[in-house]
């Protein structure tokens, strides 16, 4: 679904991205791992268009993003949940989800409706409080509603950058339930997340980041290379 070719990436004289291989399959989530400015962020920000490459290829399902905007991305049906989760100030919670709606232009209001009420059904948090401010919000119900704002849009994939940093363990593990029901109906996603070991439940592959390259790719379920991956960031 996702293939990143020798991708470079620059913030003006600094190299971020060197050379990056990765992949992501259908109906699979992968971990993305690495200690902070190593570039995985960067990596989720490339993909979606909001920096340039300065070198290599991204293909989403055999079509190459050269070029393309950071609203045609979202379009094509990849979907970023940023670290700082952007929630919109002087908006209200569903005020924030409909701008999920944007990803999908021409949506009719019927439709709209319907999509909301599953955005509900999963985020009933967000149901009650759909006329309050997002702002003043809990720091774990404002990453629920940044990652509802995106699923608004029905993307097939969907790139995930530190959801539960700073959350406390009941509300990180609600998140760790919403993840696991994505997958389970086939989302795709690449997951940034600090917590490996909870990471490496949630994702079938993974990939390790050191100076902005890729050091080491295993399958979750590999002890030794698991092994490896915690010994690796454990340095």
């Amino acid at each position: 679904m996702l293939e990143l070719k020798n991708l470079h990436t620059h913030y003006g004289l600094s190299h971020i991205l060197q050379g990056v291989n990765l992949a992501v399959n259908k109906g699979e989530v992968v971990g993305l791992f690495g200690r902070n400015g190593v570039g995985k962020t960067t990596v989720m920000k490339t993909v979606a268009g909001w920096v340039k490459p300065t070198e290599g290829e991204i293909l989403f399902e055999g079509q190459s993003l050269a070029g393309c905007t950071p609203d045609q991305i979202s379009r094509m049906g990849i979907g970023l949940v940023p670290e700082d989760r952007r929630i919109f100030p002087g908006l209200t919670v569903e005020e924030n989800l409909r701008l999920g709606f944007l990803q999908a232009p021409g949506t009719g209001s019927a439709e709209k409706r319907s999509k909301l009420d599953g955005i509900y059904q999963r985020f009933p948090r967000l149901a009650e409080r759909r006329k309050q401010m997002g702002t003043t919000l809990s720091g774990g119900e404002q990453q629920m509603l940044a990652i509802a704002r995106v699923l608004t849009g029905k993307p097939r994939l969907l790139l995930i950058d530190e959801p539960t940093e700073g959350l406390a363990p009941i509300i990180v593990q609600e998140l760790v339930t919403l993840m696991q029901s994505l997958a389970r109906e086939g989302q795709a996603i690449l997951l940034v997340e600090q917590n490996i070991h909870l990471a490496l439940k949630l994702s079938q592959r993974f990939y390790l980041m050191e100076r902005g390259q890729i050091e080491l790719a295993g399958a979750s379920s590999d002890e030794a290379a698991k092994s490896k991956l915690l010994h690796e960031v454990s340095v």
